[in-house]
């Protein structure tokens, strides 16, 4: 799709979830792209603060960001992709089922 076409549908996504007031739900069912933020920002993150602690960066992950983790231990490339997807699958239904609570 490109990154016209991604960052269109991100931002469709994003307003329709401020207007329906729920941006949470949104965090959720993105939860695979959080993840993946979030081991970007963590890698950085701690590899800035040991290096400026303590003379030599250390890394939490083999490579950020995570997806790239995995395939560095040893995973196939076909196997992070379906574990992956299973994920986005139990984060659209976590999704989903947090809508009917409220």
């Amino acid at each position: 799709m490109g990154d016209t076409g991604s960052l269109a549908l991100g931002g469709a996504l994003g307003l329709i979830a401020v207007l329906i007031h729920q941006p949470l739900v949104l965090v959720i069912a993105g939860g695979v792209f959080v993840m993946e933020a979030v081991s970007v920002i963590l890698q950085r993150g701690w590899f800035r603060y040991t290096k400026k602690h303590y003379g030599a960066g250390q890394r939490i992950f083999l490579m950020a960001p995570i997806h790239h983790h995995f395939e560095k231990k040893g995973w196939y490339e076909s196997q992070v992709v379906m574990r992956f997807y299973i994920l986005c699958v139990l984060f659209a239904v976590v999704a989903l089922s947090t809508l009917k609570i409220r």
